[in-house]
């Protein structure tokens, strides 16, 4: 099987001769073997591993992404960050907590942007509501 792993700048992994592959979706972690039927997922942030013709363990964390797998040869990673590795340990040690708290991060930004826009239109909305009562007064 090919494997491509591509994040908007980059091609990642380019690996022809792949074996299997396991990634982990919302549902749990899973495994892909040549021949799988057409499959597509939503990645949750996690490590990617592949074995090669040779037999070597392959690893990228992943920032979620799309996978896909197409006549059961070709397995696309479509992500928005990856980091391939060795090491497993420290890509679960060090790369998936970065993500894990890049993620929390962006949450959190996107709350507080949330409560300003929701506070510019409570404001927007009073100033209207207040703005009609004194203008309907002059036409009376």
């Amino acid at each position: 099987m090919r494997l491509r792993i591509t994040t908007p700048l980059a091609v990642v992994v380019d690996a022809d001769a792949v074996r299997a592959l396991r990634a982990e979706d919302a549902t749990g972690s899973f495994g892909i073997l040549s021949g799988h039927a057409d499959f597509l997922t939503s990645l949750t942030i996690g490590v990617v591993s592949w074995r090669g013709a040779d037999d070597t363990a392959h690893y990228c964390a992943v920032r979620r992404g799309v996978l896909s797998v197409t006549g059961g040869r070709e397995i696309a990673i479509a992500t928005r960050e990856a980091v391939t590795g060795d090491d497993l340990a420290t890509l679960d040690e060090t790369v998936l907590a970065r993500f894990r708290a890049d993620t929390e991060t962006e949450r959190a930004e996107r709350v507080d942007s949330t409560r300003l826009q929701l506070n510019a239109i409570r404001r927007i909305v009073s100033h209207l509501q207040a703005s009609g009562r004194s203008g309907s007064a002059d036409f009376a």
